[in-house]
């Protein structure tokens, strides 16, 4: 809690767990792409339901909820509760985050019959669709689909979960492509010198939520996504210090 108190953020309903420790995550990198041990148990591994919580959720206008949390059965329960108790006008995204062995078709299945969004990664499309047995990129290389093999699958996700309204799927350096079930665009990426890339997902799926909650077209979210992921990619640390100066330029060029 000393940690987040200087940050501009609501801490106000943290659960606190007296008896598990703080979720931790060793990094490595290899060939410039981080490696992850996710310890366990945490205490993100035991999320309690609460009247508070159930209250949130009803009148929230957006929620970001992943897989990785999923990976006990009690904070499954409690975050999949959460998504279903939004209401009808809610952003409900899910971030699939493929951390082996902390998933299961069954996960994925469930949330995204939930979610309005669904944020992924190009590496993890294939291995999604296989997931869910849907038949799609036979043959093709898992870290390398190409842009069209992509498309199809959004496409088919789209079309398999009725109340999902837009896939979108991040290349890293190459940029990022959104699809809906009336369009597309895809965005070519800002190019930036990396320093490492642990946060950067994280924030595309913070901008892009952002501008969907003001009613953006896909060009802009596309636009916000990539260079709120390329900033943090380009700083050390998952949440770099964020000049206003920053934070204003950003802006100022996102809506251009």
């Amino acid at each position: 809690m000393a940690q987040l108190d200087p940050l501009p953020v609501d801490a106000s309903l943290l659960q606190v767990d007296p008896v598990h420790e703080t979720g931790r995550v060793t990094v490595f990198f290899e060939g410039g792409q981080p490696l992850y041990t996710i310890h366990q148990p945490a205490a993100w591994d035991f999320l309690e339901l609460t009247d508070e919580w159930v209250q949130l959720a009803e009148r929230a206008d957006a929620i970001c909820f992943g897989s990785l949390g999923q990976r006990s059965l009690e904070s499954r329960q409690t975050i999949q509760t959460l998504a279903a108790q939004t209401g009808p006008k809610c952003v409900c995204v899910f971030d699939v985050n493929l951390r082996a062995p902390f998933y299961s078709g069954e996960v994925i299945q469930e949330s995204l019959e939930l979610a309005t969004v669904l944020k992924m990664n190009d590496a993890e499309v294939k291995l999604v669709l296989r997931l869910l047995g849907l038949p799609a990129a036979d043959g093709a290389d898992l870290a390398a689909l190409e842009l069209g093999t992509l498309r199809r699958g959004a496409a088919l996700l789209l079309e398999e979960f009725p109340a999902l309204g837009l896939v979108a799927v991040t290349r890293g350096g190459n940029g990022s492509l959104l699809v809906t079930r009336d369009e597309w665009h895809e965005h070519p990426g800002c190019p930036v010198q990396v320093v490492d890339t642990i946060g950067a997902g994280d924030a595309f799926t913070a901008a892009l939520t952002h501008y969907l909650l003001r009613g953006a077209q896909l060009a802009t979210l596309n636009e916000a996504g990539n260079r709120w992921g390329s900033w943090v990619a380009s700083q050390r640390g998952g949440m770099p210090a964020l000049p206003d100066t920053v934070q204003e330029g950003m802006a100022a060029a996102i809506d251009a």
